[in-house]
């Protein structure tokens, strides 16, 4: 999952990209309004985390021109203005969710995880497709019950997948979805990844789409 941070205090988004990373997202940290709203207008996120008080223009603008657009991104904002008119109001401006700074980082990432079910039209936290389930919460993998071992990044790119179940994902996409920004990557590392999840999960899992990228089919029974 690839997330979008707009936070102006050094210290705290510094913390937040490297603790969000250590919980498996793909972070880009962006300091000014300005700069999030050029990077959203070009660019794909699964979720905005939103400071209100930024430098030029405020996070509150950002969030209304990405209603205004129609940009469909779920959005939480952390910021320290704990006024009940400011929560009323961002909320109102179109905002998915308000967490107040000083926060707990697990009641971060449980709140985004709620949000990622939401946005797909999930109510289970559970992710089941056949005999998979995928646990976000845990970051674990089962396969008829039996714990499946997967990298950061695997699990990562299943996730993506699964959740997406249907729909053809592009390589520039997932590639986005697992780095962001900020790495460099190798030309064949999706395909390693890809490989990997075929070989412990079954290789009629994912389905490649010659030119385009790679899919799990919506009604497939894995074997």
């Amino acid at each position: 999952m690839r997330i979008l941070l707009v936070e102006d205090d050094p210290l705290l988004g510094e913390g937040l990209q490297s603790s969000l990373k250590m919980e498996g997202y793909a972070v880009d940290w962006l300091r000014d309004g300005e700069s999030a709203w050029r990077s959203l207008r070009i660019e794909s996120f699964d979720l905005m985390v939103l400071d209100l008080g930024l430098p030029d223009i405020s996070g509150l603008e950002v969030l209304k021109r990405v209603r205004q657009q129609e940009i469909d991104l779920p959005v939480l904002i952390l910021t320290a203005r704990d006024a009940l008119e400011d929560r009323v109001l961002g909320l109102d401006s179109g905002a998915d969710d308000y967490l107040i700074k000083p926060f707990d980082l697990d009641e971060l990432t449980a709140r985004l995880r709620v949000l990622s079910r939401r946005h797909a039209g999930r109510r289970d936290p559970i992710v089941r497709h056949g005999k998979i389930e995928l646990n976000p919460a845990n970051r674990q993998v089962r396969v008829d019950g039996q714990k499946i071992s997967l990298t950061r990044r695997e699990f990562n790119l299943l996730s993506m997948l699964l959740e997406n179940a249907g729909q053809v994902q592009t390589k520039a996409r997932l590639q986005q979805a697992l780095y962001g920004w900020e790495e460099d990557i190798e030309s064949n590392t999706l395909e390693v990844y890809i490989h990997h999840l075929r070989r412990k999960l079954g290789k009629d899992l994912i389905t490649t789409v010659r030119g385009v990228g790679y899919m799990v089919p919506e009604d497939e029974a894995v074997e």
